[in-house]
């Protein structure tokens, strides 16, 4: 199970969002390089970096912020907002980032989800935002029709890395993890399952690493690691040893 510690760019600074709300943005560090080597240093092995200006513009804003983490750190980071291009993929894979996820792009442009699987094999994840049990986009601002199980399901051939599954009513507001609706998706896709909004404290990982969660890749950590309610050495230690038993 891997956490993946989140790092959201707003105008360059690193933030955290209430419920996807960029008027109720808290600023936790205007040096998101420094705040990815923290990550580093902790022990983490993966970065969930999002560009929250770019999510809404539909186009690449926080770039610079982006590239001064990637110069930063040598652990793999995966990058959504505001990609809805093949041309912006490859330039982001190019500039060394692991995995992109598609979100907007994967409601709007389906077409470009299955073309970027095949260009950039094992690189693209999707990201399935939800409010109310249906998939929004553009940055939150707008709520579809389809479910977040049926949007996975249009890409169960297309070679999708991992689903990143946000649930945006717990997004930022310590409420826990949407477990039983992240579950239900894993269960009803092939493709790995990453959960996100929401994870408050140690019992969230515990709750995580129980066998009847074992088919999900890991867990987005925001808010409660910036406040302290998470402790990252707990949390890591935690999944370590769990890891070492199960070996």
């Amino acid at each position: 199970m891997i956490l993946f510690p989140a790092i959201d760019l707003k105008d360059g600074q690193c933030v955290r969002l209430r419920l996807g709300e960029m008027n109720a943005a808290t600023v936790f560090n205007d040096d998101p390089a420094a705040q990815a080597l923290a990550f580093e240093a902790q022990g983490f092995r993966w970065l969930h970096v999002v560009d929250l200006n770019g999510a809404f513009a539909g186009r690449p804003v926080n770039a610079a912020a982006v590239e001064a983490i990637l110069a930063a750190v040598s652990i793999p980071v995966q990058l959504g907002g505001g990609i809805r291009a093949v041309a912006t993929i490859a330039a982001w894979l190019g500039k060394g980032v692991r995995r992109v996820i598609l979100g907007t792009a994967a409601v709007r442009d389906p077409g470009l989800v299955r073309e970027a699987c095949r260009q950039f094999p094992g690189r693209i994840a999707v990201g399935i935002d939800a409010k109310g049990g249906k998939v929004a986009v553009a940055g939150w601002a707008e709520v579809s029709e389809l479910t977040a199980i049926e949007l996975a399901r249009r890409f169960e051939d297309a070679g999708v890395a991992a689903i990143v599954y946000t649930d945006i009513e717990r997004d930022g507001v310590l409420r826990g993890l949407n477990l039983s609706a992240t579950a239900e998706l894993a269960r009803a896709t092939r493709i790995p399952v990453i959960a996100s909004g929401g994870l408050a404290s140690l019992a969230d990982v515990e709750a995580l690493l129980r066998p009847e969660h074992a088919m999900l890749e890991g867990a987005i950590t925001g808010r409660a690691l910036y406040d302290g309610r998470l402790d990252a050495s707990a949390a890591l230690a935690l999944i370590s040893s769990r890891a070492g038993s199960a070996a």
